[in-house]
């Protein structure tokens, strides 16, 4: 399994994704899961990919396969991040489609996608890309997309962030979202790739890689940890009538 994250804020994008997949408590392997594309100055593209591992490499290969055989549309021949999300559901469907048949259950197969980015002239866009190839955008109101093992990594999400957030605090809270899953769900697991974009810069960031010895993600997951038992012990006594 895998956990992704990605942030569409006032000030920029962050994209975060572990590396982790599993068949089984005893074959574990590392895999990246978050993909880069662009055309500096022109456009940056991040594609986010969790489920079967067969289907998410497929859709990825076609869309890069597009790209070195100028084979028309590709993600850099459409004009608008709305059409490359088209694109993406269309080659997701279509690999899911090749691979199944009426006696194959199309589930075994199925994955969901995050495709973040901005193309020069138009705002930045978020979308998350359902098995059935259609998809929703991030919104203001609901800045942040997540797949996968999301449900540990959401409660911090959903208590602190929100579009205004400055990129520096948004960063570090969808890395405690991170560490939160880390610490409570096996099947995700470090290195984790994550990737900052700053809005209408249209350059297209190496990202980091983030190991376990990371100083500044071990500082940072400490300190969560103390301050969630210190806020822990400072609330207010329970009142007698609790024990009654």
């Amino acid at each position: 399994m895998t956990y992704c994250c990605a942030l569409r804020l006032k000030d920029g994008m962050v994209f975060i994704s572990d590396t982790r997949t599993n068949a089984g408590v005893d074959h574990i392997s590392v895999f990246r899961k978050l993909y880069t594309f662009g055309i500096e100055g022109e456009r940056m593209i991040v594609i986010q990919t969790s489920g079967n591992l067969a289907t998410t490499q497929a859709v990825i290969g076609h869309l890069q396969n597009q790209l070195e055989t100028k084979q028309e549309p590709n993600l850099y021949s459409l004009n608008t991040m709305f059409e490359i999300a088209e694109l993406v559901g269309h080659t997701l469907r279509k690999v899911i489609a090749d691979v199944t048949s009426d006696t194959v259950e199309q589930s075994n197969y199925y994955c969901s996608l995050l495709v973040g980015g901005q193309i020069k002239g138009a705002v930045m866009q978020l979308y998350n890309v359902y098995p059935q190839g259609n998809f929703i955008s991030a919104t203001s109101d609901t800045p942040f997309f997540q797949i996968g093992e999301s449900k540990y990594g959401k409660p911090i999400l959903d208590r602190a962030l929100h579009y205004d957030m400055p990129m520096d605090e948004a960063l570090r809270c969808a890395l405690i979202s991170f560490d939160s899953t880390l610490r409570s769900n096996v099947s995700v697991g470090l290195p984790l790739d994550a990737l900052v974009y700053h809005k209408d810069s249209l350059h297209v960031p190496i990202g980091k890689r983030i190991y376990e010895e990371d100083p500044y993600f071990s500082n940072i997951s400490k300190q969560w940890s103390a301050l969630l038992k210190r806020g822990l012990q400072e609330l207010p006594v329970p009142t007698i009538d609790y024990f009654e």
